[in-house]
């Protein structure tokens, strides 16, 4: 499943093909994806000028000129791929149809935006963009971990009383927007915390060092363009390279590379997730 990186990373992409054109025809070519998609969505898209493109956790949002955003989940394997941009960032001539493209939108600037998902696990709807917060996929968010709203008093205050290890509560939405079981893998070990840990007992200094973390790894993988583990590609169609620096995430097994260390990389299961460790210096 995406996270905030991937998610980032598409929006990025996305950005010079769409914002401040207009989609001249949007196409849907099957009813649902992991749900049913709004009451005549190709019409209601067609003829608008994209405003903005934001992200908002891993939600991409569109916000258009008639009062409407559109809300995209990528869910397991969407993609979001650019053809044919006008500024040369992209492939410049449109790929024969596949499949799995659920729903294309050509713009007038000449690209075609196209939504491929082989599993159909991703999502769209539209809503009213002064009320959108509201919705219930976005108000029950926690802040943006790269945001000034998420600092080291705010999360110190969140884990107080917590039962749950700390990982299950980075990964609380709630929490904090977008995290995903790859990242908090990796913020846990750059800040040698054991994920087995409440988060509730660990100090107060502690967990305000996980700040720092968080932004410094979503920062680094949003720079090598996400993590491409199985289906996700960048808006140009390229693999992210941020897979070839995990330090723990799929290395069950390797030595820690942990300058001084000599554990090995276990892997655990919480919650139902595999959890990447380093036993020794994990405390």
């Amino acid at each position: 499943m995406p996270e905030l990186p991937e998610v980032e990373t598409v929006r990025r992409g996305l950005s010079p093909a769409m914002e401040g054109a207009v989609i001249a025809q949007a196409q849907v070519n099957r009813p649902n994806l992991r749900w049913p998609f709004p009451e005549n969505m190709a019409a209601r898209l067609t003829g608008t000028r994209v405003l903005a493109l934001r992200r908002r956790s891993k939600y991409l949002l569109a916000d258009l000129d008639n009062g409407e955003t559109l809300l995209v989940h990528l869910g397991m394997s969407g993609r979001m791929t650019v053809s044919g941009d006008p500024l040369g960032q992209f492939v410049h001539d449109h790929p024969a149809a596949q499949k799995h493209d659920h729903v294309v939108f050509d713009m007038t600037n000449g690209a075609r935006i196209t939504f491929n998902d082989p599993r159909r696990f991703g999502a769209m709807d539209l809503l009213d963009t002064a009320t959108a917060n509201q919705h219930k996929l976005l108000s029950v968010l926690g802040p943006e971990p790269l945001g000034n709203d998420f600092h080291e008093d705010y999360l110190v205050e969140a884990f107080k009383g917590r039962n749950t290890p700390v990982k299950s509560a980075l990964l609380d939405q709630g929490i904090i927007a977008g995290l995903g079981n790859i990242y908090v893998c990796e913020v846990l070990f750059r800040s040698q915390v054991s994920p087995r840990q409440k988060a509730g007992q660990i100090s107060a200094s502690r967990v305000a060092g996980l700040v720092p973390v968080i932004r410094d790894v979503l920062t680094d993988a949003i720079k090598a363009g996400g993590s491409s583990l199985k289906d996700f590609r960048q808006a140009d169609g390229n693999l992210g390279y941020f897979q070839h620096s995990f330090d723990v995430y799929g290395r069950e097994g390797a030595p820690c590379k942990r300058d001084g260390c000599s554990g090995i990389i276990d892997r655990i299961t919480q919650s139902g997730r595999s959890t990447f460790l380093c036993g020794k210096c994990q405390r």
